[in-house]
C-alpha cells in the first residue's frame, strides 16, 4: 500500500480538503485498497474539530464529503509511516523537511509539484479570506490531486494497472 499525509497548519482548511478530494479521485480510480490516505497539521491547534465549515462547504457543491475528517496534530512516527509527506506551503515544507532528515528526505514535498507547472508553488491558506479563496484552493487540489494520482499510479503501478490485451 502506498500511504500518502497532506499537511497543513492546523489540518481544518487545505491538508483535510486535499485528503477529501484525493480520497474521490482514488476512490474513483479503483485504488482505494491500494492507496492510503490521511492529513495533520503542523500545529495542534483544533486537535478533533471537523473540516472548517467553509472548507465543508466548498467540497460539497463539488460532490466532495469532509464531514467525516477530523484534525489531528502531525506525530513523529507519521514521517516513517508515510511514502509522500505533501506540504501545503513552504513552511509546511521547511518543517517536514527538518523531521525528515536522512533516510525519509525524498518523502518530502510540496503537493503543488504534481500539478504541471506547479512546481514551486502553494496552496494559499483560506482561513482568513474570503469563500472565493476556498474555491481557489480546491482548484488547485483538484489539480494536484490529479497530477499525483498520475505520478503514484505510474511509479508503484505501471505494471499492475495496464489492461490485459484481449
Amino acid at each position: 500500500m502506498v500511504k500518502v499525509l497532506f499537511v497543513c497548519t492546523g489540518n481544518i482548511c487545505r491538508s483535510p480538503t486535499a485528503e477529501g478530494v484525493f480520497a474521490a479521485h482514488v476512490a474513483a480510480a479503483g485504488l482505494a485498497a491500494r492507496i492510503g490516505i490521511d492529513s495533520a497539521g503542523t500545529h495542534g491547534y483544533h486537535i478533533g474539530d471537523p473540516p472548517d465549515a467553509r472548507s465543508r462547504d466548498a467540497a460539497k457543491r463539488r460532490g466532495y464529503d469532509l464531514s467525516a475528517l477530523r484534525a489531528r496534530k502531525l506525530e513523529p512516527n507519521d514521517i516513517a509511516t508515510f511514502d509522500y509527506l505533501l506540504a501545503m506551503d513552504r513552511e509546511h515544507l521547511a518543517i517536514l523537511s527538518r523531521l525528515a532528515r536522512g533516510t525519509h528526505a525524498a518523502k518530502v514535498a510540496l503537493f503543488l509539484d504534481f500539478t504541471p507547472g506547479g512546481r514551486g508553488k502553494e496552496v494559499p491558506d483560506p482561513y482568513y479570506g474570503a469563500a472565493a479563496g476556498f474555491e481557489h484552493v480546491l482548484d488547485l487540489i483538484e489539480a494536484g490531486s490529479r497530477g499525483l494520482l498520475a505520478h503514484i499510479r505510474a511509479r508503484h503501478f505501471a505494471l499492475t494497472s495496464q489492461p490485459t490485451a484481449s
